[in-house]
């Protein structure tokens, strides 16, 4: 049995996430009646990474509905999240919305409505809305470093271009997926923006006071 010490390390292909503590640990559950069950490091904001992907596939829905899934699959890849070797095959279409190829196509769907600033504002807004936590930030040294280092996502972003998939600047898109991917949360933020996926993807119960005209929260079904 490996020692406490020995389990892991923290993730370094964005380096400034070499740089985090790899002594936190927070651990936060909201309940469909709204209570929170929290422990650990539970107010110390991280980058979110992947999951921010979760927010902006709802968003996408909202805008768009079933025609997000003309561009975006709903299977298994099957092959690591940043590989290309599907799109090669597929025509440049991702299998589903939480690889990073997805994501990206996902962005751009957004982008498709707004210029690159008002749709990382719109995000930004949407993940704040759903947490009820205006304090929610983004964290430009976790943002600047994964564009310094996000080739394989420049190549990804190219690549679905080429097909049609991605119709915006491929740069532009990116700057937005790199900066909502940096989104900064503590894990109790996170645990009450996650609730509306306890209600089939519909505002809990008790969040009617923050109701806001124009975003739709749908099912992913």
């Amino acid at each position: 049995m490996a020692a406490e010490t020995d389990r892991g390390v923290v993730a370094d292909y964005i380096p400034q996430l070499a740089g985090v503590r790899p002594d936190q640990f927070g651990l936060a559950v909201a309940t469909a009646d709204g209570q929170l069950i929290a422990a650990g490091d539970t107010g110390v904001p991280f980058s979110i990474q992947s999951v921010s992907k979760v927010f902006t596939l709802a968003l996408a829905l909202g805008r768009h509905g079933n025609a997000v899934w003309e561009r975006v699959g709903r299977e298994p890849s099957g092959d690591p999240f940043n590989s290309i070797v599907q799109l090669e095959h597929e025509r440049g279409r991702p299998r589903n919305p939480f690889i990073n190829a997805g994501a990206i196509a996902v962005t751009d769907a957004i982008l498709s409505q707004y210029a690159p600033k008002e749709a990382l504002g719109e995000i930004l807004r949407f993940i704040r809305f759903l947490a009820g936590d205006d304090d929610i930030a983004i964290d430009p040294a976790v943002a600047r470093s994964e564009k310094q280092t996000g080739f394989r996502n420049v190549a990804l972003a190219n690549f679905m271009r080429s097909y049609g998939i991605v119709t915006g600047q491929p740069d532009k898109v990116l700057g937005v997926y790199f900066h909502h991917c940096a989104i900064a949360m503590s894990v109790r933020q996170l645990a009450m923006a996650g609730r509306f996926l306890a209600f089939d993807g519909r505002l809990a119960p008790d969040g009617g006071a923050r109701s806001r005209p124009g975003w739709r929260v749908r099912s992913t079904r």
